[in-house]
């Protein structure tokens, strides 16, 4: 069967069909919806590359150097990418960046199945306002409760401290997140250092921390141990322990 194919150099392609579903994909791990809201137009999307190829049959986009995705007010740049109107599957590699309004994260490599899951893979790092994190793969599945995994250990960082530990998962709207294998917080505003075997942080009003094996922490040269740490920790700096 013949190819039915269109190869095109230094043009942009407009319009749903290429454009508006490459650049859904990528820049959903940006931070910005694939899915227009209901009862509103849809978010103009554009696509540009030095070549940039679509097969109607197998509904494969590929676009190489210099590639440039945007959709609303967040934009996705690599050397080359590929989407699949079919399959919804979506790659960017390449010198990776992805910005969204006050998010801004790059990589080697930005893959998407469709709205289910986002990856990032390779020098992964992302900055929002005063806050980063930073890994070698980080997976993000905006449809349980903007869940983020780090299997193979990073950072995540804030204005209070920085979170380290082997494996790491969130529960952003939650505010929860977990690091498990050599689990370290260090909070230079509240004077304190703590670890353990396993960390469990809360945010929103709850702002606590619990340790779990191995347990350790230390404020203002007052060391605690305990196989159960949990630390309750105050807006004006100091923090409350229970064991």
């Amino acid at each position: 069967m013949k190819r039915e194919g269109i190869d095109m150099t230094r043009k942009k392609i407009l319009g749903m069909l290429l454009a508006g579903c490459l650049a859904a994909a990528p820049l959903t791990f940006a931070g910005v919806s694939a899915e227009p809201a209901q009862n509103k137009e849809p978010v103009p999307a554009s696509l540009d590359a030095d070549t940039i190829s679509y097969d109607m049959n197998s509904g494969e986009v590929v676009a190489t150097d210099n590639v440039l995705m945007k959709r609303g007010d967040a934009k996705v740049t690599g050397a080359r990418a590929t989407y699949n109107t079919k399959t919804m599957a979506g790659l960017v590699e390449g010198n990776v960046i992805a910005v969204r309004g006050d998010m801004r994260v790059t990589c080697d490599l930005l893959r998407s199945d469709g709205q289910e899951h986002m990856q990032a893979v390779g020098k992964v790092h992302g900055t929002q306002l005063d806050r980063s994190f930073t890994g070698e793969q980080v997976d993000y599945f905006p449809n349980q409760n903007e869940y983020v995994q780090i299997a193979a250990g990073g950072t995540l960082s804030s204005k209070d401290g920085t979170f380290t530990a082997a494996y790491m998962e969130g529960w952003l709207k939650d505010e929860h997140y977990v690091g498990i294998g050599n689990a370290h917080l260090v909070s230079p505003p509240r004077k304190l250092e703590a670890g353990g075997d396993r960390m469990d942080y809360y945010g929103l009003k709850v702002n606590k921390a619990v340790l779990t094996g191995h347990a350790w922490a230390v404020q203002d040269n007052n060391t605690m141990h305990g196989n159960v740490l949990t630390l309750y920790l105050a807006q004006d700096g100091q923090a409350k322990v229970s064991q």
